[in-house]
This record gives C-alpha cells, structure tokens and sequence, in this order.
C-alpha cells in the first residue's frame, strides 16, 4: 500500500504545483468533450424530439435504431471514423486523423444519440395538451418545439450534460483518432492509461482524480435537473 500512499503525495503536488501536462490534458479533454457535445446536441436534439412526436412510416425502425446506436462501443465508432480518415480512407486528403478535429468528429457521434434518446423520453413524458394548444393557436412545427423546448428545459439540459459527461470519461474513441499527442491530442484519460503502464502512478492519479470530480459533478447537475423536472 505504501506506492498508493506515494502516488497520493505526488498527485497532490502536481495539482497543486499547476503541472503543465496534467492541465494541458484537462484543457484538451474539456474542450473536446465541449465541441463535440455541441456538434451532437444540434444533431440529437431535433431528432429526439422528431422521433418523439413523429408520426411516419418507420418510426418504430428509428426507434429500434435509436436504442441500439446507445450500446455501439467507442471503439466501434472510432474504428469507422478511423477508416473513413486514415490515407487510404475516402476522406484521408483532409488530413484530421490524430487531431484533435478527429476526436470531435468521433465523440460527437458517440454522444448525439444520447441526447436524441433522452430528448426523445422527455419529450414522450410532456403533456400532450402543450402542444395541442400550441397547435390550436396557430404554432407551426417550429413554433412549437420550441414550446416543448421551454417546458422541458431541466430535461433537456439533463440531456447535453449526460452527452457531456458520457465523452468527458471516454478512452476508446481519443486514442485511435488522437493518437495521444504531448500537448496536442492527449487527454485525461489517454494520459492516465499511458502514465500507468508507466508507473508514473502520482501523475495518473492525480488525473484520475480530476476525471471522478468531473464526472461527479456533472451527475449532481444532471440529478438537480431531473429533480427540478420532477418537481413541475
């Protein structure tokens, strides 16, 4: 136990020193995770709410696939959008592999289904006569999601920050499109796999720590939204 103590001792230092390369990763996880959770919620969001009040020729389908795209692993996402960047790949001219545009693209397509799952759960569990009476008043399509927008505003944040949080803490996905990359592409969680196998248990650690503070953050305003809903 004595290596866990010294790990402890040394991450604390490097926290509270402002080591360059545990900040670096945490700035690049931060505004990765931001990027691609925008890029997604623009995406999940519309189409949660379509799939919620639809009424077309194969939305069960849409259903179904909606679901099954929540179990798709990281890696599976990365391997695709690694073979569609890679030079041989149809878009390799680009040249975004192990950037961290790469790495956007990526969790960006691993979060929009999260938040078109949980846009389109919210938007099943409002009552129908806000959008009945947003239609008998005139509201167009528009018009009206945005009614639904304003009475599920806790929910619907609830959804980004769960998008948010599921790429945040995500591994798979940064190493095969980042590459891992010193001040470039490294993130936390790169950075505590690689530091590990290392044995720089301190530096992993201290990362480690900055990740479950993180991630428990982000549960609290997610429950907080949940519970604000709940309590309308």
């Amino acid at each position: 136990m004595e290596f866990l103590a010294d790990g402890a001792v040394r991450a604390a230092r490097l926290l509270a020193g402002g080591s360059r390369e545990v900040w670096g990763a945490v700035w690049i996880s931060v505004w990765v995770a931001f990027v691609s959770t925008c890029a997604a919620s623009v995406v999940g969001l519309p189409v949660g709410y379509a799939v919620a009040v639809g009424r077309f020729r194969g939305r069960r389908a849409a259903l179904v696939l909606l679901n099954a795209l929540l179990g798709v692993p990281s890696v599976g996402i990365g391997l695709l959008v690694f073979s569609f960047l890679s030079r041989r790949g149809p878009l390799g001219s680009w040249g975004l592999l192990y950037t961290p545009a790469a790495m956007v693209i990526g969790q960006a397509l691993l979060a929009a289904p999260i938040a078109a799952a949980l846009t389109r759960a919210a938007v099943s569990g409002l009552d129908p006569r806000a959008l009945k009476t947003a239609a008998s008043l005139g509201a167009g399509p528009v018009r009206s999601a945005l009614t639904a927008a304003r009475e599920l505003g806790p929910a619907l944040t609830a959804a980004v920050m769960a998008a948010f949080g599921r790429v945040f803490g995500e591994v798979g996905i940064s190493l095969m499109l980042g590459g891992n990359i010193l001040f470039y592409t490294r993130n936390i969680t790169t950075s505590i796999a690689l530091e590990t196998a290392r044995g720089e248990f301190g530096l992993g650690l201290a990362l480690g720590a900055i990740l479950v503070m993180v991630s428990f953050a982000i549960n609290l305003v997610v429950h907080a939204m949940r519970g604000s809903e709940e309590a309308r």
